[in-house]
């Protein structure tokens, strides 16, 4: 459990249409002293403006909503540049609408069945400024998916011109979904280390995350779906 005595409640809006889903997560998340849900959204367009409003810290946001799917909705908020993250809330069924999401600018996402201690670790570690897709899981998302994503084949990014031989070594690495301590094991450095290179890598390439590190991995053609 997280220690909330020497910070404030991290502060959730909560986006699905689905009242009683909300109502369960309320449940869950309300007994927990370090989270705060300010408010509840029925659809896209009201957690765009709750957002815009409110500024929480976290946004659960549900994939399918009316008026405004939360696709749309995160994009909306990211390109906002508002201090709000988004964490996506579904079901594996809809996995198409994940790598979406990831590129409009979501942290992550879990599945609506996640176990609750599990939910409020990822909400702690998005608020933290982290994301929560296990690499190993969007890699199958978008191995599932490789139909709508550029042809791998194609030149890699100029973008990635900027990274070392060694960062590029730790991309690809990440990209397959290894962990910082597994990719350390196979250079044969510090984890310390392998953590100094992503952080390089965010900041040369302007990414949040090592999620989105992922996507511009597969999208740049530097790891190829199914490899």
């Amino acid at each position: 459990m997280v220690d909330s005595t020497d910070r404030r409640p991290v502060r959730i809006l909560l986006a699905d249409d689905q009242p009683l889903l909300r109502t369960g997560f309320r449940m869950v998340l309300g007994a927990e002293t370090d989270l705060d849900i300010v408010a509840e959204a029925g659809d896209g367009v009201e957690a765009v403006e709750l957002s815009r409003r409110l500024l929480p810290d976290v946004v659960l946001m549900d994939i399918r909503m009316p008026r405004m799917d939360g696709v749309s909705a995160t994009r909306a908020i990211v390109d906002a540049r508002l201090p709000v993250r988004v964490l996506i809330l579904t079901t594996f069924d809809l996995d198409e609408y994940v790598v979406g999401a990831l590129r409009a600018g979501a942290s992550g996402f879990l599945a609506k069945d996640v176990p609750a201690e599990d939910l409020v670790t990822a909400i702690h570690t998005v608020a933290a400024g982290d994301a929560v897709v296990a690499p190993r899981i969007l890699r199958r998302l978008l191995d599932r998916f490789a139909d709508v994503l550029p042809d791998p084949t194609a030149t890699p990014s100029k973008a990635l011109s900027a990274l070392t031989d060694r960062e590029r070594e730790v991309l690809v690495q990440v990209a397959r979904g290894l962990s910082n301590a597994e990719i350390a094991r196979a250079l044969s450095v510090s984890e310390t280390t392998i953590k100094t290179h992503v952080g390089h890598v965010l900041t040369k390439l302007g990414l949040r995350d090592r999620v989105q590190a992922v996507v511009l991995a597969y999208e740049s053609g530097l790891v190829r779906p199914g490899t």
